[in-house]
């Protein structure tokens, strides 16, 4: 018997777990897969052809599980290798990338920032998304080196993990910006430190629910099976994946290894 159709999710490691919180949100029918790549993380400092080695890898792992569709949770992979997975898979994917446009809308004083990997900032896919939507309003870009490689480590209210928000929030205050993007997977799981840091005026965007409505207009319901739990999969550590996973909601998944088998 062929694996129940399942949506497939990925990233360097926890932080996409937000955006399968707001899949879950928006598909409860639908049965959820998911890889952290912790044991690759951050994806930051990895030269594109890594990426998608990476991504090809963790891809025939989800399909074999039953995917159906699959989430590229992570703006750095969505960015280096997406492009490279449609080519090669016959599946839909939906990748995510920080969304300038919606804060644009949302800012009264067209005052945005962007919090995010310095590699995401880099991209040729972030910058012919700045030239398209924001080419006149020059949002105040701010990379945060180590943001996400803290919050892998587990404790999001370590010292170093409030020091590194303190100096990245910094800027964008000085700037008066209005509206920030959390433009990392894992920057969600730090909103309410962000959130205290920034001020309550300041209005946070998050894209996961965009995504995760973009995921259910192209989900196809193939099954009236009832659905299964989440499966989560790391190749790091379970204790964390547990605690992030938690936190987001998802008490009921089951959380395994993921002990890779060389393509």
């Amino acid at each position: 018997m062929s694996p129940t159709p399942k949506i497939g999710v990925f990233d360097s490691g926890v932080g996409g777990l937000t955006v399968l919180r707001a899949l879950r949100a928006q598909l409860p029918q639908a049965s959820l897969i998911y890889v952290a790549d912790s044991a690759h993380a951050p994806y930051g400092d990895r030269p594109d052809d890594f990426l998608q080695q990476r991504a090809r890898q963790i891809t025939r792992f989800l399909i074999g599980q039953g995917a159906r569709l699959i989430v590229v949770a992570c703006n750095t992979a969505t960015a280096a290798a997406i492009a490279a997975l449609r080519a090669e898979f016959d599946l839909p994917f939906v990748g995510i990338e920080p969304g300038i446009k919606p804060a644009l809308a949302r800012s009264d004083a067209r005052r945005v920032g962007v919090l995010a990997t310095p590699s995401t900032l880099r991209s040729a896919k972030f910058r012919a998304l700045l030239h398209t939507h924001a080419a006149a309003a020059e949002p105040v870009l701010q990379p945060c080196p180590g943001l996400a490689d803290a919050v892998e480590r587990g404790d999001l209210q370590a010292p170093q993990v409030q020091q590194l928000i303190r100096q990245f929030c910094a800027p964008l205050r000085t700037a008066g910006c209005d509206t920030v993007v959390l433009g990392c997977t894992h920057y969600p799981l730090l909103a309410e430190q962000i959130q205290a840091e920034l001020g309550p005026q300041v209005h946070l965007l998050d894209t996961a629910e965009p995504v995760a409505r973009q995921a259910a207009r192209l989900w196809q319901q193939t099954s009236a099976q009832r659905p299964e739990l989440p499966q989560l999969y790391t190749n790091g550590d379970l204790a964390v994946l547990r605690r992030m996973a938690d936190l987001c909601g998802l008490q009921d998944a089951a959380i395994h290894r993921w002990n890779e088998v060389a393509a």
